[in-house]
């Protein structure tokens, strides 16, 4: 099992949008980065633990828990000339974007703040505050745990 940090803006889908999904499952789509691309296609796995990231919004920071139901598959969106996410260049035979299925493991009290993630020295870290634009990220077992020591 390896672990992830996925950003999402709450207002387009944020934790509570998954939390009122049928059986607290949703597609994670929309994925539009090569690089959160790649990750998402060829190292995400089934089974894998993910920290939901809230960005671009009041309280940015690590909403809850996911868990990844499904190996990645081509974003129908891509091909629905109707989609903001429609792609012109990608075809069945060769998608170019991907996504998986998440399913919601834990919703915590409270956003932890960006700001305590950062003063944190096992959370400081953290490759989204490296690389801003990357909404699909990995995170090392001790990030994870760290993460979770700080709710207590």
């Amino acid at each position: 099992m390896k672990y992830w940090i996925f950003k999402s803006e709450p207002d387009e889908f944020g934790i509570d949008h998954l939390a009122a999904s049928a059986r607290q499952t949703a597609r994670w789509d929309g994925i539009r980065n090569y690089q959160a691309r790649n990750n998402l296609r060829d190292k995400v796995s089934k089974g894998d633990r993910v920290l939901f990231y809230h960005s671009s919004c009041k309280q940015i920071g690590i909403a809850g828990t996911m868990e990844v139901v499904t190996a990645a598959y081509p974003d129908p969106a891509q091909f629905d000339g109707e989609s903001r996410y429609y792609d012109a260049k990608s075809s069945e035979g060769e998608p170019r974007w991907y996504c998986v299925d998440v399913r919601l493991l834990e919703k915590f009290p409270e956003v932890i703040p960006t700001k305590v993630l950062k003063a944190h020295p096992a959370t400081a870290g953290l490759s989204i505050f490296k690389q801003g634009r990357l909404s699909i990220a990995p995170v090392s077992a001790r990030e994870w745990k760290a993460v979770h020591d700080l709710l207590a």
